[in-house]
């Protein structure tokens, strides 16, 4: 009997996970948040991210720093030395009873430790094995970057949304968040569900291959039919959109709004509204066409009345009434009451700090099997007695494991 909280839609999956950093350990998060039981296989040392912080002033170990604490909560792990090859047996009897392994290892890794898809289904043919990595797996697609390694400035550079981001086409700029790493990790989640579902009706397991410059261009949608369809290579853009108005960031006295009205009849509302009747006068000059044809013009004479205003002030005038917000940072996000109604800023327990951890919560709310954000993330080696003993391990096998150091266990807090 499995030593974890039951909870969630995905209750009854069970997944292997090796992946490290970012990528990886956000898609098996998104399933660990629905339930999924995601053991977490570490080498000793222990994922990238523990070592990367922030930690808290108080914190007494720095186990547990906010990176790690992010993606991996939810998970349980075990540790276990791949390079030993009692610690690649002992991963094979985890695999028997798994529905998924995942990795995010640079090509040809785990062929190397004997440990490739191949070698794993021959364990269990209903496996679905997932690779996440920059540039894909060989096994469904090669070129001459296959053997190259990734991050995700990189995939965000190759996947093309550098070059339709920022002020103008002299400055392409890197999206905030580590897009490269999300949203493919995003896919993967999607291709596991996928293929467990398949597996499940056929009892055919099979290869699942994210590549992070795909899951990027992917993301990058719009630019691949402007190129192709209407002969244009896009840039930057700056905060407006290419052929929506007004669609945009605009000033106000004290920060930015956001405000969406390319219909006419919101483009009207947001005019009235914000008592700019001077935009009003003409009604050729209130259709969408001309004003896509005057875009700039349109832009200016919208950002000239917003700042004149205060947040709080087009807030209260055009809220509800026009798509709109306010540019938030995350002093604004924690103390908008939203957020907690949502319950999006979820706190955990961090080992060695008096404090709680907030942590982003999780955005696919279901009624009859919610998700959650239920446990912090693991120590290196948590669970790494209970979980070789549902894998059908002895205690004196998994002593000899624990002796020869081809696995670990963390001892108490």
């Amino acid at each position: 009997m499995s030593e974890r909280e039951i909870f969630g839609a995905l209750s009854d999956i069970r997944i292997i996970d090796l992946t490290q950093a970012l990528a990886g350990p956000f898609g098996t998060m998104i399933l660990a948040d629905h339930g999924a039981d995601v053991i977490k296989v570490e080498s000793p040392a222990g994922d990238l991210s523990r070592t990367a912080g922030p930690y808290f002033p108080d914190d007494t170990q720095k186990t547990h720093g906010g990176y790690f604490q992010s993606v991996n909560r939810n998970k349980r792990s075990i540790a276990l030395d791949l390079k030993s090859e009692a610690g690649r047996d002992a991963l094979k009897n985890l695999v028997r009873e798994a529905d998924v392994v995942v990795e995010n290892f640079r090509h040809g890794v785990m062929d190397k430790l004997d440990l490739s898809y191949e070698t794993l289904r021959a364990e269990n043919p209903k496996l679905v094995y997932a690779c996440l990595r920059g540039f894909g797996d060989a096994r469904t697609g090669t070129s001459e970057y296959i053997d190259w390694p990734a991050f995700d400035v990189v995939a965000q550079a190759m996947g093309g949304i550098m070059s339709v981001t920022g002020p103008n086409e002299a400055a392409p700029t890197k999206v905030g968040p580590g897009i490269g790493d999300i949203a493919p990790g995003m896919f993967m989640a999607f291709g596991i569900l996928a293929a467990v579902h398949h597996a499940r009706n056929s009892g055919q397991g099979q290869f699942v291959d994210v590549s992070m410059v795909d899951g990027v261009l992917s993301v990058s949608e719009r630019m691949v039919y402007q190129h192709f369809i209407a002969d244009n290579t896009p840039g930057p853009e700056g905060n407006h959109h290419p052929f929506l108005v007004p669609f945009g960031m605009f000033p106000t006295k004290d920060g930015f709004v956001t405000i969406a009205a390319p219909q006419d009849n919101f483009y009207r509302t947001l005019c009235e509204a914000l008592e700019a009747d001077h935009l009003l006068t003409d009604e050729q000059k209130i259709k969408i066409g001309w004003r896509l044809e005057n875009r700039h013009d349109v832009i200016e004479a919208i950002g000239k009345v917003t700042a004149e205003f205060t947040k709080a002030e087009i807030k209260r005038r055009i809220g509800g009434k026009v798509p709109m917000g306010n540019v938030m940072n995350m002093a604004d996000i924690a103390a908008d009451p939203y957020f907690a109604a949502r319950d999006m800023l979820p706190e955990i327990d961090v080992p060695g700090s008096q404090h709680k951890c907030p942590v982003a919560g999780t955005p696919i709310k279901m009624t009859e099997t919610p998700g959650g954000v239920h446990a912090r993330g693991p120590y290196i080696g948590e669970h790494t007695r209970s979980v070789l003993r549902e894998a059908g391990l002895d205690e004196a096998e998994i002593e000899n494991l624990l002796a020869s150091g081809a696995a670990s266990q963390h001892e108490g807090d």
